[in-house]
C-alpha cells in the first residue's frame, strides 16, 4: 500500500536534484493555502511564526505543540512540507530520533536539525551524533524524508566560516541530505559553502532584498527559505492597523 505522503516526499526530493526553488514559510493553515495558490512547489514551517501565533516566544514551544502544528500544516496543503524542527526537542541523540519519528508520522517531507542547544552550540561530536540519530530514524521509517543539517553559528553571533563549513561537512558525512547555515549573507561565503558540501544541496535563508532566488541560484544554491519573514510582515501589518485604530480612540471601546 502506498504511503499517503509518498508522492509529496518524492516530489520534494526531486526539487533538490537541480535548479533552485523558493521555500516560503507559512505559520498556519491559511498562510499555507495562500502560498499554495500562489504556485509555490513546497513549503516549510517556521518555529518563530508558529510560536508567535501561539502567543509565545521563539524556542518556547513544546514538542507536542510542534507535532500538532506540523500535522495541521501537512493536512492543510497538498504541497510537501519541510519542518523547522529546531534541535529535535530532546536532550539526547536517542530523544532526537524519537522526535524525528513523530515528525515523519505527522507527514513532513523534510526536516532540519540544528546544532544550537538553546544557550550554546553543541560540541561537534554531540551535534554529529544527533544528526546520525535523525538519519537512523528516517531510515527506520522507510520514508524518503529529506534531512537537513543546520549550523547556527552565524545566526547566533559566531560568524566563523571555516568552523561552519567543518560542521556542515560533518553533518553531510553523518547523513544529512541538505545543508543549511542561516544568516550567511556574503556571496563568497555562500559559494564557499556550496563548493565545500557539493554535491549535496544547500539551503540559504533570504536575508534582505539583495538576496534573490536568482542571485542565489547563480551561486549554486538549491533552495531559498524565508524563515519568519512572512510572519513578521503579517504581524507588522497587524500592529500598524491596530495602532491606527487605537490612535483613533479605539482603546475606549465601542
Amino acid at each position: 500500500m502506498t504511503h499517503p505522503y509518498a508522492a509529496r516526499r518524492a516530489a520534494f526530493r526531486a526539487l533538490h536534484a537541480e535548479g533552485c526553488f523558493a521555500l516560503p514559510n507559512p505559520w498556519d493553515a491559511g498562510s499555507a493555502r495562500r502560498l499554495e495558490e500562489l504556485g509555490f512547489k513546497a513549503l516549510a514551517s517556521t518555529s518563530a511564526g508558529m510560536a508567535w501565533a501561539l502567543g509565545k516566544d521563539d524556542g518556547k514551544v513544546t514538542r507536542d505543540e510542534v507535532i500538532d502544528h506540523l500535522r495541521m500544516l501537512c493536512a492543510a496543503t497538498d504541497l510537501p512540507v519541510n519542518a523547522d524542527f529546531e534541535a529535535g526537542f530532546a536532550e539526547t541523540a536517542q530523544g532526537v530520533g524519537e522526535s524525528v519519528t513523530l515528525a515523519i508520522e505527522a507527514g513532513v517531507a523534510g526536516l532540519s536539525i540544528e546544532d544550537w542547544s538553546g544557550s550554546a552550540l553543541y560540541d561537534l561530536p554531540t551535534a554529529v551524533a544527533r544528526i546520525k540519530a535523525a538519519r537512523a530514524a528516517i531510515d527506520a521509517s522507510g520514508q524518503d524524508v529529506v534531512l537537513v543539517g543546520r549550523s547556527e553559528g552565524f545566526l547566533r553571533g559566531a560568524p566563523d566560516l571555516a568552523a561552519t563549513i567543518e560542521r556542515l561537512q560533518a553533518y553531510a558525512e553523518a547523513g544529512a541530505d541538505c545543508l543549511y547555515a542561516p544568516a550567511v549573507t556574503a556571496p563568497d561565503d555562500i559559494r564557499a559553502i556550496v563548493e565545500a558540501v557539493a554535491p549535496r544541496p544547500v539551503n540559504v535563508l533570504q536575508w534582505g532584498p539583495d538576496m534573490t532566488v536568482q542571485s542565489l541560484a547563480a551561486l549554486g544554491v538549491r533552495r531559498v527559505s524565508t524563515g519568519a519573514a512572512l510572519a513578521a510582515a503579517a504581524w507588522a501589518g497587524f500592529d500598524a492597523a491596530a495602532k491606527a485604530l487605537s490612535d483613533q480612540g479605539g482603546e475606549q471601546g465601542a
